[in-house]
């Protein structure tokens, strides 16, 4: 009688331990509205997570590796991870951060199929388009009648009402509207590990899409060119530029006697 009683006793406490476990994976690893008796106001985990986590750090756990930037999100556990960790992550939804004038930005159609991102400026970056995550620091706010966005007043463009999907969540919330009406149920095979396989932490240079997030510089080859007034060349001779953007190559050798044909 003992032994059943204890028994009991521990399978009930199994099913309360699966039916928290169960509950921490859905508002952690899925964007879908809950029940009706929950506060639709309140932000899930992931989300929550996505929008106060620091990315591009060095990861903790991989000190001592190149290319440890923490420039993945968790969707199941939450938290940001590097390419190092991956394999410890296999079978969790993985999303990609990606960086942009040193802020922290998304594909547009990875977060779309999260959350809805309606009314959020997209900015589009070497032909992809990304949101933004969090609002950034402006010098002076706008004045007068101009499009800006509802949380943090920065200039839009027509018909935008918010710069970053956290304005857009925040306003939601303060206005008291229903997160529910904006978040998706989403497949876990869209953020599978397999979009990462072309991420290299061998060791050797690896050439991703972060490094092509940079805004588009007007300093180009031609610039450089004409700022180098003067340059060696491994023969010794000597290149100048002249105003007409044509190159004069001066010669090391000296001009000798003229040598005149023979008397015939």
């Amino acid at each position: 009688m003992f032994s059943y009683k204890n028994g009991s006793r521990r399978r009930e406490k199994m099913r309360e331990e699966e039916m928290v476990r169960d509950v921490n994976m859905m508002s952690c690893g899925h964007g879908g509205g809950g029940s009706g008796g929950e506060d639709m106001n309140v932000k899930p985990a992931w989300l929550e997570r996505l929008m106060a986590e620091t990315f591009f750090g060095g990861c903790g756990v991989h000190l001592n590796q190149r290319k440890n930037e923490k420039n993945i999100f968790c969707l199941h556990c939450c938290l940001s991870i590097c390419p190092h960790c991956l394999s410890s992550h296999r079978p969790h939804p993985l999303l990609q951060v990606r960086r942009y004038v040193y802020h922290d930005v998304v594909r547009l159609d990875d977060l779309e199929k999260l959350i809805s991102c309606s009314n959020i400026q997209p900015y589009t970056i070497n032909s992809a388009k990304v949101i933004f995550l969090n609002q950034r620091p402006q010098s002076k706010s706008c004045k007068g009648t101009v499009n800006a966005c509802h949380t943090c007043d920065r200039i839009l463009q027509e018909p935008f009402h918010f710069c970053s999907l956290s304005c857009k969540v925040d306003y939601m919330v303060f206005e008291g509207e229903s997160l529910s009406s904006i978040l998706h149920r989403f497949d876990e095979s869209d953020f599978s590990i397999s979009q990462f396989e072309g991420f290299r932490v061998d060791g050797s240079e690896v050439i991703d899409e972060d490094t092509q997030f940079a805004p588009t510089s007007s300093y180009s080859n031609t610039e450089a060119n004409s700022n180098s007034v003067i340059s060696c060349q491994p023969n010794n001779n000597i290149i100048k530029k002249n105003k007409t953007n044509r190159f004069l190559v001066l010669g090391s050798r000296r001009k000798g006697a003229p040598h005149r044909a023979p008397l015939s």
